[in-house]
């Protein structure tokens, strides 16, 4: 089974211990990066993890809670001496609104810079991204506010699904459907997003093996979101 860092769990508002939701997926050759809020290098720093090491990054949607901290990161890099190339993944709305973002810092100026190689995600339900021995990848249209996709990875072992921003939608429950580990946003009772009943009810629906909240309010009880979930989920 993969190795997955979370280094944000917090919904749009962070605190001074919780960063916005983005974590690293680890799986042989692969480091990929799922959303990059905030200051990505500075929470590598404090799990220990080297940067440099990515190899792919993932943006579900273009919200700033999701996106902001894609061109410090990328300037970190280069500060760092990168040189491998680095993939980032999206839906083809996402990636243009992303290469803009970085067109407004002037990127294209910045210096000798790595090769950074964008991948456009057609908007179609069990898409198959990615192929190799240690991870294949899948991503479906979710129910947002705005495009937005959910994620589903299979490794050697073991198997896992990220949510994404996202209400109850029938595409999310295939996309998870048998999976190991479904990581789901627990936001709340909010249009575009999940309560914890709703989370733990997906996971239910789909069968899968274990439920971890994640993008949820910095305020609220854990203990409570918690049981809130397991009220509608038995795994």
């Amino acid at each position: 089974m993969a190795t997955i860092t979370f280094l944000g769990t917090a919904n749009a508002v962070p605190n001074k211990d919780r960063e916005s939701t983005h974590f690293l997926v680890e799986s042989g050759e692969h480091r990929i990066l799922v959303d990059c809020a905030g200051n990505p290098i500075r929470r590598f720093d404090q799990a220990g993890l080297d940067p440099c090491s990515l190899t792919d990054i993932i943006l579900t949607h273009f919200h700033p809670d999701h996106v902001a901290g894609l061109p410090i990161l990328l300037l970190d890099l280069l500060i760092f001496g990168r040189k491998d190339p680095l993939n980032i993944y999206g839906l083809g709305k996402v990636i243009d609104q992303a290469v803009g973002m970085l067109e407004l810092f002037e990127w294209q100026d910045w210096g000798d810079f790595f090769p950074v190689q964008f991948h456009r995600i057609p908007d179609q339900v069990l898409w198959n991204v990615l192929n190799t021995e240690s991870v294949r990848i899948w991503t479906s249209p979710v129910h947002h506010l705005i495009p937005t996709i959910g994620i589903r990875m299979q490794f050697p072992g073991g198997s896992m699904c990220y949510s994404s921003d996202t209400q109850p939608c029938d595409n999310m429950i295939e996309l998870a459907r048998g999976v190991d580990v479904l990581i789901h946003e627990a936001t709340g009772e909010k249009m575009g997003h999940s309560s914890p009943e709703q989370a733990g009810e997906i996971a239910q629906r789909a069968g899968a093996g274990q439920l971890l909240l994640i993008h949820y309010p910095s305020r609220v009880d854990t203990e409570e979101w918690v049981n809130r979930a397991r009220s509608r989920y038995s795994g």
